[in-house]
């Protein structure tokens, strides 16, 4: 499998580019409704996943949002970061954090790595980048997958999706030390 690098328990991390809208779009059609409905009420999913489960564009563009695909070509996880945040456009960046984005795992690829390597990947792009603390809107039911990788919850953010539509979060923060220290 050229240009994806080392293959590793069965998948490779790559970038992910606009070419890949359709499969991010798939992947987050497969994983969101199955896994979600274990943290929030059926009437909650109806309203906010049909707005989730679409590829942003910006993250496809942004060269540090990558696909988990496996031997066999399917994409199989996804996630990214910027130092944009989520939400509305044009709001204040700061140069010194980061923000993880728009993570799922297929369901039938639990438990495999899948989610923890492209995490690993953010994180170590984004040290290397001198951000210095990463933070993440997590879902109510990743809040130990993220935990698991030493980010602390530091509050709780309803995210406002279209009107009427509030989809409840978990702020989590992972401070970084600074590159090569």
């Amino acid at each position: 499998m050229s240009g994806f690098g080392l293959m590793i328990g069965g998948f490779a991390i790559r970038p992910a580019g606009p070419e890949d809208a359709e499969a991010v779009g798939g992947l987050l059609q497969a994983s969101y409704p199955p896994l979600m409905a274990a943290g929030y009420p059926a009437d909650v999913l109806e309203r906010a996943l049909p707005g989730m489960m679409k590829a942003n564009p910006l993250l496809l563009r942004s060269g540090t949002y990558h696909l988990a695909v496996a031997e066999d070509g399917a994409v199989i996880g996804c996630g990214g970061w910027t130092r944009e945040p989520p939400g509305p456009p044009c709001q204040p960046v700061d140069p010194q954090v980061g923000h993880i984005r728009h993570f799922a795992t297929h369901p039938d690829a639990l438990r495999r790595g899948v989610g923890s390597a492209l995490l690993g990947r953010c994180i170590a792009e984004a040290r290397g980048a001198g951000v210095r603390r990463l933070e993440c809107l997590s879902s109510l039911i990743a809040e130990r997958f993220y935990a698991s990788a030493g980010f602390r919850s530091v509050g709780r953010r309803s995210v406002i999706l279209a009107p009427g539509v509030q989809f409840d979060s978990i702020v989590m923060a992972l401070d970084l030390s600074p590159a090569g220290g």
